[in-house]
């Protein structure tokens, strides 16, 4: 089996951003948008009554990312990921205004096994190397030179061009690993 490097998004990846962001703008603004709204990458569509700049505000606030939660089994998936042999980063593009926030509350906290070293931040994920990227948004995985592995989400359920992207697709982290155990056998 070969050893891997394997980039990992953190955003609705390995953590629920969405639904923490609808928990919280409906908490705040009696607004009632359940995470399967949330079917657009532009977040302030599915929010129509509330200004844009109140939508995006929760980002930049330390009380939020109290929020925001691991996804089921990511955090004992990567342990055995890394356990495998395989090399994680953490690949994200964050707000530098949120960053550490965001870092100490959900990623070290959720993720202790995860250190500074290992974490990548970007805005062209494109232009980081690794065998493959786990990551939700499309934008992050079309035109890079890694695996393409699309972690379901509401905002990509709908996308069907997966072969002609060359994109796997996984709706949960036990199918990631496996995804994972595939390319590292192939490499063979």
């Amino acid at each position: 089996m070969r050893k891997l490097t394997v980039l990992v998004d953190m955003d609705d990846t390995i953590e629920m951003l969405g639904a923490a962001w609808c928990e919280y703008l409906n908490a705040r603004h009696g607004t009632n948008v359940a995470h399967e709204d949330l079917n657009k990458w532009e977040v302030a569509k599915i929010f129509p009554s509330i200004d844009r700049n109140d939508v995006y505000a929760p980002l930049l606030e330390d009380e939020f990312w109290e929020w925001v939660k691991p996804m089921d089994g990511a955090a004992e998936t990567l342990q055995k990921i890394i356990s495998d042999g395989h090399t994680v980063y953490i690949v994200t593009t964050s707000d530098y205004r949120s960053l550490k926030v965001k870092m100490d509350k959900v990623l070290f906290r959720y993720f202790p096994f995860i250190h500074w070293s290992n974490v990548i931040i970007t805005s062209n994920k494109q232009m980081v190397r690794g065998d493959i990227l786990i990551d939700d948004g499309l934008h992050n995985l079309v035109g890079g030179e890694y695996e393409k592995v699309l972690m379901t989400a509401p905002h990509n359920k709908d996308f069907s061009e997966e072969e002609h992207y060359g994109i796997r697709r996984v709706n949960n982290w036990d199918e990631a690993y496996n995804v994972v155990c595939e390319i590292a056998q192939e490499g063979r």
